[in-house]
């Protein structure tokens, strides 16, 4: 898990921490430690996903949303909902594939941690290529996106008879 970030800023500090989640239910890490490699592509009924679909889709909506928040070299180019925010197999494709990208969920979120915390930055100021979206919106859109399929994870595991709370 990335290290703590330090700031001056109140509320920066309330949404570095709501990011990171697991103040008020199991967090991210919680959701995703010793998932049982076997019943990562399980769907169980009468849920429609598996674990790793829920997982990738996690990894691929929060890239959007770092990308639309700092987009790359060439601007941010939208995707296509649902088809491009969602993996079509349950299975992960394969072995490391779980791994890689719980590792680039954690890596995006340090990016976007890192907008948050750049010196005199403005949450409130619109981006000039959205249509009135800024930086805190962001950061409250991904901290909830994230809060509701980290549940859906557990309820995929208590489901699957893996998951025990500590």
């Amino acid at each position: 898990m990335p290290a703590s970030i330090e700031t001056k800023d109140p509320l920066v500090t309330q949404l570095l921490a709501l990011l990171k989640g697991g103040q008020a239910h199991a967090g991210f890490e919680a959701a995703v430690k010793d998932f049982p490699a076997a019943d990562r592509g399980k769907v169980p009924a009468p849920l429609p996903y598996s674990a790793w679909q829920i997982l990738e889709h996690l990894r691929i909506a929060q890239r959007d949303i770092l990308n639309f928040s700092a987009p790359p070299t060439g601007g941010y180019h939208p995707m296509k909902w649902p088809e491009d925010y969602w993996p079509k197999s349950p299975e992960p494709p394969s072995a490391g594939a779980w791994h890689t990208s719980i590792a680039a969920i954690y890596g995006d979120r340090e990016k976007f941690e890192s907008l948050l915390t750049k010196p005199n930055v403005d949450l409130y100021k619109p981006f000039l290529w959205g249509e009135g979206q800024n930086l805190l919106r962001e950061a409250l859109l991904i901290a909830d996106h994230n809060a509701y399929h980290v549940g859906e994870l557990i309820v995929i595991r208590r489901l699957l008879g893996n998951w025990h709370s500590k």
